[in-house]
């Protein structure tokens, strides 16, 4: 593994753990060179997906894309890094499950919307206002109008 501080390619591990609830194993690396210390995850992947934009443009799937735009989402929510991490091995462990390689753009975005749903309002709308590109206020309204439950008194 290259060290990230001095690209030096002889580092050493010096601890290894499980993590991501066993699906991802942590390690913690020492560079001899620099002294720097980081850490990697080494993960399965059972195959190559490959993302089929709205365009048609194809490219090869990111799992640190889908998780920076998660993590913006959970932003300051009071979510634990931990479960954070096991959702997204959980879209991720779906995907490949599809059967198919080529997975197109808006089923990853409708899992992923179906996961915060479930998991935190607030990240749900805040992806959503992203993924449906929300331009004004009114979007926001009526996107949010479509959570609430109708109100009993005005029965």
């Amino acid at each position: 593994m290259r060290c990230p501080f001095c690209g030096n390619i002889d580092t050493q591990v010096k601890d290894s753990r499980p993590a991501e609830d066993h699906v991802a194993i942590r390690r913690r690396r020492f560079c001899p060179a620099c002294g720097g210390r980081f850490t990697t995850y080494e993960r399965v992947q059972l195959r190559d997906l490959v993302v089929v934009k709205s365009s048609g443009k194809r490219e090869p799937f990111d799992r640190d894309k889908l998780e920076r735009s998660i993590r913006i989402a959970m932003q300051k929510r009071p979510i634990e890094p931990d479960r954070i991490d096991q959702m997204i091995s959980g879209i991720v462990r779906r995907l490949e499950s599809l059967g198919d390689t080529d997975v197109p753009s808006r089923v990853i975005g409708e899992i992923v919307m179906e996961t915060l749903a479930r998991i935190d309002t607030v990240a749900y709308v805040r992806f959503a206002s992203v993924y449906k590109n929300f331009q004004a206020a009114d979007d926001f309204d009526r996107f949010v109008s479509e959570l609430r439950p109708q109100n009993l008194s005005e029965e």
